[in-house]
Order: C-alpha cells, then structure tokens, then sequence
C-alpha cells in the first residue's frame, strides 16, 4: 500500500495551471501556448506572421501569437 509520502512529487498546483482543462504545451518552459487536445487542437494560424496550424482555441481567446513571433518581439526584433 503507498504512503503518504510516496506522493511528494506530486505537482498539487498543476490543476490551477489548467485553463478549460488543459495545461501548457511545454510546462515549466518558455511557452505561453496551451497543450493541443482533441477538444483543443491546434489549427489557427499565427496572428502575426499568419503561419498555419500554431494557435489553439484558446491560444486565441487570449490574443497569443505563435512562440517564435512572442520570442522575437520580447527581444525587440519587430
């Protein structure tokens, strides 16, 4: 049977990273961008540089743009 402490690696806040049940597409990385799911899939082109297939629903109703167009305007390349 498991303790307790068998569980300690257990993330408790990552349901508070959910948004609509869907956490990021790459957790505890750079991206802003949430995980593409089969009720959440990532099929909208980029806002920015109009690339296809970036964007997720969700990614949308929050106005995000793909990762490497955020990477080069936090940089000041646009």
């Amino acid at each position: 049977m498991p303790r307790e402490d068998d569980y300690d690696d257990y993330d408790d806040d990552y349901e508070e990273d959910l948004i609509d049940g869907v956490g990021f597409m790459d957790p505890g990385g750079n991206s802003a961008l949430r995980a593409a799911t089969p009720s959440n899939p990532r099929i909208y082109p980029c806002p920015t540089c109009e690339a296809p297939n970036r964007l997720t629903r969700i990614d949308v109703s929050h106005g995000y743009q793909c990762d490497r167009c955020a990477d080069r305007q936090e940089r000041g390349y646009d």
